[in-house]
């Protein structure tokens, strides 16, 4: 059983002086990192021994633990805590900033729209009239992005970012290709549509 302070190196109990500031001692589980009970500071500050040697003695017990399992903690003073919320918070918005962004090209994007409607990649060719190789490409793409492994983890990741696309190149925009007809559509379409034209007359005497 060791004792453990902030910015102290690890003594034992029987080495180791208590701070005027602590006001309580915690109990916690090596193994786990669990707290299991805590012992109220002396007058000075110091570790009520008797006291404590009963309390980890009867939870040894119950536990089938040896009192070299625990270790005991001390709370830092308020003093040495001054703007650690604060900091800690600033980092935590910076790193969401930070990571928070994803570019993706205008295909990714649609293929991604794809993926959050569960859409198979063969389904995904088809629908944006692109090979499934190509729909692969872009899958394998995206998991790098998001440094995912799987759709499942892409689908929560991307649900989770902000998505920025990367802007076309500037010019004309790119022509729009009609996503070919499904092959019922196409069967009972006529071959040819309009009015007929008659056949020149030099052609009709050939």
């Amino acid at each position: 059983m060791k004792l453990i302070r902030r910015s102290v190196p690890t003594h034992s109990l029987t080495q180791t002086k208590a701070s005027p500031t602590t006001s309580v001692y915690l109990f916690y589980e090596k193994s786990t990192g669990t707290a299991h009970f805590h012992v109220e500071a002396g007058p000075a500050g110091e570790l009520p021994v008797d006291h404590a040697a009963g309390l980890l003695a009867m939870h040894c017990m119950v536990r089938g633990q040896n009192p070299k399992d625990y270790l005991v903690m001390v709370p830092a003073s308020p003093n040495s805590l001054a703007g650690l919320t604060e900091k800690a918070q600033q980092l935590l918005e910076a790193g969401h900033s930070a990571k928070s962004a994803v570019r993706l090209t205008r295909r990714e994007e649609e293929v991604l729209n794809g993926i959050l409607r569960s859409l198979a990649n063969k389904e995904i060719a088809n629908e944006l009239n692109l090979s499934e190789r190509t729909v692969k490409f872009h899958v394998s793409s995206l998991l790098a992005k998001f440094k995912v492994r799987g759709r499942l983890e892409l689908m929560r990741e991307a649900s989770r970012h902000s998505v920025n696309s990367i802007p076309t190149a500037v010019g004309s925009p790119a022509p729009q290709v009609a996503p070919f007809p499904p092959r019922h559509e196409r069967l009972s379409r006529p071959l040819h549509s309009g009015k007929i034209l008659p056949l020149a007359r030099h052609r009709m005497m050939a």
